[in-house]
């Protein structure tokens, strides 16, 4: 047996004692979800439980952000892991769950709750094992929902305070078996932008449409005319999404309206791309205005960048998955997501990665995040602490 295998099992056995405590803990933290800014309560469980580990504990970054400092030999090199730690505001629909949520409208829908608790796991074998040379930072971001939590913790200091070699994140992903991981280099996930635009023309009597300029024509024209972009003036093989979600005007059936409101979302895998897609939508949108006789204001809200994996870091993590979980069971073939994922900040700020771990299929594990049926599947929440050990180990010993 060789010296790595004998090393993954000793940690394979540390944390498997404590998977009861780690089930308790994520658990605590599904029953009591907070949105994004407001993880108080799952802040202070945090720090509470990585000071108890004797651990360094920085706090205050993003207002609820938590920041812990492993040192074990003297080294140069320096690794971050991060979690994410918010809640959704959407009511949670497991009514035969004993853990479901006890805060109307606030659910963890997404498995942050597990998130968490996969990283405390990792940081209690590492506060009785620091075998390994250099530093190793564990990062707990809050707000990663539509609030950007990560370019909050970036843009307060969070490579200049814990500077490091390279960064990485990890996301359970429903559908996946258990036992298996996905990770490849460049895009895993897309940017994600806002789009709300106002179209104004001149209302009147529905009989007399010759007597106005119709914004809901204008606006039919402009989202027929959008999707144009997509398929004339994007490169096919940089793929693009571009969906109009919203379209509301008029307020009875015999009144042409004065204005109508469209909102949607655009999500591309390149910045190139991001940048052609707004300039291509402002062009149409000033085009539509002009033949309809009608003024339309764009307000374009550029949120989260592309999640991008750099190479040697997405390499690291492949190998370190493939060590525990074997090859096989390491998807590199798995294609990127047109979800977005706040990450993205902190890795243009610093190398690495972003892996998906296996939540399982069927009932247990497979119902999609955002879902109001969605748990956690407790049976990966060792398995996550020990990529996060054997991720650590790798990289630093590299």
């Amino acid at each position: 047996m060789s010296q790595t295998q004998t090393r993954i099992e000793q940690i394979e056995r540390e944390l498997d004692k404590h998977e009861s405590d780690l089930i308790n803990l994520r658990r605590d933290i599904h029953a009591h979800p907070e949105l994004a800014f407001e993880e108080v309560r799952t802040s202070d469980l945090v720090a509470r439980e990585l000071e108890a580990l004797g651990l360094e504990v920085h706090r205050g970054l993003a207002t609820t952000g938590v920041v812990a400092t492993i040192s074990g030999r003297p080294g140069k090199r320096a690794v971050g892991l991060r979690a994410d730690m918010d809640a959704l505001p959407m009511q949670e629909l497991n009514d035969h769950l004993p853990y479901r949520s006890t805060i109307p409208g606030k659910m963890h829908a997404c498995g942050h709750d597990g998130h968490v608790a996969m990283l405390l796991g990792a940081a209690r074998y590492f506060a009785n094992h620091r075998d390994f040379d250099g530093t190793i930072y564990l990062i707990f971001q809050p707000a990663e929902e539509g609030e950007g939590g990560a370019e909050r913790m970036v843009q307060e200091g969070l490579f200049k305070r814990f500077p490091m070699d390279a960064v990485f994140g990890m996301h359970n992903t429903p559908g996946m078996p258990v036992g298996q991981f996905g990770v490849l280099p460049g895009p895993m996930m897309a940017s994600f932008d806002l789009l709300d635009i106002t179209i104004t023309g001149t209302g009147g009597h529905a009989g007399f449409p010759q007597n106005a300029n119709d914004p809901i024509i204008a606006g039919a024209r402009l989202v027929d005319s959008l999707q144009s972009i997509v398929s004339r003036r994007v490169d096919p093989v940089n793929p693009a999404v571009l969906s109009i979600t919203r379209f509301q005007g008029g307020t009875t059936h015999n009144v042409i309206p004065e204005q109508v409101q469209l909102s949607g979302t655009v999500r591309v895998f390149s910045p190139k791309t991001r940048d052609l897609v707004e300039r291509e939508l402002k062009q149409i949108c000033q085009g539509v205005a002009l033949a309809h006789g009608v003024t339309i204001e764009v307000d374009y809200q550029r949120r989260y960048p592309p999640t991008i994996n750099s190479p040697q870091e997405a390499q690291w993590a492949k190998e370190a998955a493939a060590q525990l979980v074997g090859e096989d069971a390491v998807n590199v073939d798995v294609g990127p997501l047109m979800a977005a994922e706040d990450f993205a900040f902190m890795l243009e700020a610093c190398p690495g990665a972003y892996v998906w771990i296996g939540n399982g299929e069927g009932e247990q594990g497979g119902c999609m995040v955002h879902n109001p049926h969605y748990d956690f599947n407790d049976a990966i929440l060792t398995l996550g602490s020990r990529y996060w050990v054997q991720l650590a180990q790798h990289v630093l010993a590299a």
